[in-house]
């Protein structure tokens, strides 16, 4: 097998797995965070976990970067675009975290497969086998639409990050119902913003790949939004009724 055809099995099996998820994952919420529950196998520190399974991600899509061979403008604002989300989350984010809970090894063992897989998918197409990159993409409305979703998401995803980091003083560990920011309107805007990045990579990148990545990014993100959301309608007799889940008005 040369290293086109497993990429090309690899793409295929991407959407399948996706698939999967999405259905089991309506079923059994991921262990971690507030549905962190026995029965998983070891655990480690949350703090760790995130900095382990998350940078593989930024790593490996450097790495492409360094041995493709399109570095042209348009892959470059690509790179900015995916280091900027994942050098955040590999290793800023983490040290955010309040408290010191744990997650499983078996979660962050799925979540570094699934990385490997979604930064070599992106990162060899963008920088290997695009070839629709030149100058004009710079003034294409996908692109420009892309752009536009993606830091809108990133604004999003990250402005609800800090929402929920200031809900505790430091040495808090419980949960509290946040009241700001897109909160006002659904459980989960991070989840929400996480999404609509990622949707954008598909509209900018134009690509099998980031349709991929948006995809699998849903699959992950809706159910667990949706299982949040029944958490905090669980735990907090006083919580909004009006709030949806992950959609505002919607769902």
């Amino acid at each position: 097998m040369n290293i086109q055809t497993f990429y090309n099995d690899l793409l295929l099996a991407s959407f399948l797995l996706a698939a999967i998820v999405f259905v089991t994952l309506f079923f059994f919420a991921a262990p971690y965070g507030r549905h962190l529950r026995k029965g998983w196998g070891p655990e480690v520190r949350n703090k760790l976990a995130w900095i382990v399974m998350e940078s593989p991600s930024p790593l490996l899509f450097a790495l492409c970067f360094l041995v493709g061979k399109n570095h042209s403008l348009v892959p470059l604002i690509f790179l900015v675009l995916w280091e900027a989300h994942y050098i955040h989350r590999a290793f800023i984010y983490p040290f955010s975290l309040r408290g010191n809970r744990m997650m499983p090894v078996s979660v962050i063992a799925m979540a570094v497969v699934f990385n490997l897989m979604n930064a070599f998918l992106n990162g060899r197409y963008v920088f290997t086998l695009a070839t629709q990159y030149t100058t004009q993409w710079l003034t294409d409305p996908r692109f420009i639409g892309g752009l536009v979703l993606f830091a809108a998401g990133y604004l999003i995803n990250r402005s609800s990050d800090r929402v929920l980091h200031n809900l505790r003083a430091p040495g808090e560990t419980g949960y509290k119902i946040p009241q700001h920011g897109f909160y006002r309107w659904i459980s989960s805007p991070n989840y929400f913003g996480e999404i609509v990045v990622w949707c954008g990579w598909a509209l900018a990148t134009w690509s099998l790949p980031g349709l991929a990545f948006a995809v699998w990014t849903i699959a992950n993100l809706a159910p667990r939004a949706r299982s949040n959301h029944k958490w905090y309608q669980e735990t907090f007799p006083d919580y909004p009724e009006d709030r949806k889940a992950l959609l505002p008005g919607l769902w």
